[in-house]
């Protein structure tokens, strides 16, 4: 099974620019192409946060426009920029959204279950997951242990050294570790947030942040270093699973020479 993971696409209202410089639109259209051309198409699409900039109803058109080639199924979570009225009156055909409260879902697809954690705080940067979600987290963890078992959020469960990230990151983070740690059956946490390919081990389990399809964080680890973005080459994730586990694969867009056969 194989699964694309797009992150931070931070879709503003047609014809505006995040930063004044990013054309989020644009870079979008790039990395959803570049979907469309992979030899072997995915079978799921996660999208971990951070969907749009503001939260707002038009904003959110523009991004069901911009997903529109994709025919897959998507699974979308919220990040620090989303609303959840505004994802869930956006996407009302995607069932498994619960309608009010939390956007905490559990989906099987195909040989796994995929576990959706809500991470936002409204109003605020940072993320987190209170005990109420926690305990939604172990009951839902304990309910099926032998199956294998992603779990998608938007703020990364860990320090990532980039300061100024670190200090809007997740709290609850240490409960969050305990709790997996007791769950062998989960394979993989997708996050997104930091927009860089970042990778640790959370309670013994894999855990990574995505590169954004649009603009990346400075890659500064001194620190107290100041917050900063950078026009690297955006990106997305490839993630295949096989009885053996997941393997993961970073994925660039925009269009390069090759491949060449050898």
């Amino acid at each position: 099974m194989l699964i694309a993971q797009i992150t931070d696409t931070h879709i503003q209202r047609s014809g505006q620019l995040a930063e004044g410089r990013v054309d989020t639109a644009r870079l979008l259209r790039d990395c959803v192409a570049a979907v469309l051309a992979l030899p072997a198409q995915p079978d799921l699409i996660v999208l971990t946060g951070d969907l749009v900039d503001a939260g707002n109803a038009e904003e959110y058109a523009h991004l069901r426009q911009l997903l529109a080639p994709l025919t897959q199924r998507l699974l979308l979570i919220p990040g620090n920029h989303d609303s959840r009225d505004g994802l869930r009156a956006a996407f009302p055909e995607h069932g498994y959204l619960p309608r009010e409260g939390w956007l905490q879902y559990v989906v099987e697809a195909g040989p796994l279950r995929i576990i959706g954690l809500d991470t936002l705080v409204p109003g605020a940067s940072r993320g987190e997951l209170c005990q109420a979600r926690l305990d939604w987290l172990d009951k839902a963890l304990t309910a099926a242990p032998g199956q294998p078992t992603l779990i998608l959020m938007h703020h990364p469960p860990f320090l990532t050294g980039i300061t100024a990230m670190d200090q809007i990151g997740l709290t609850g983070r240490e409960a969050f570790t305990a709790i997996v740690a007791r769950h062998p059956q989960v394979q993989l946490i997708l996050c997104g947030h930091l927009h860089r390919n970042i990778q640790t081990l959370v309670g013994g389990h894999r855990a990574l942040t995505c590169p954004s399809s649009a603009h990346q964080i400075a890659l500064d680890l001194r620190p107290g270093a100041p917050l900063g973005y950078s026009l690297e080459p955006a990106g997305f994730m490839l993630h295949q699973w096989t009885s053996e586990g997941f393997t993961s694969h970073v994925a660039v867009t925009g269009s390069h020479p090759g491949p060449y056969l050898y």
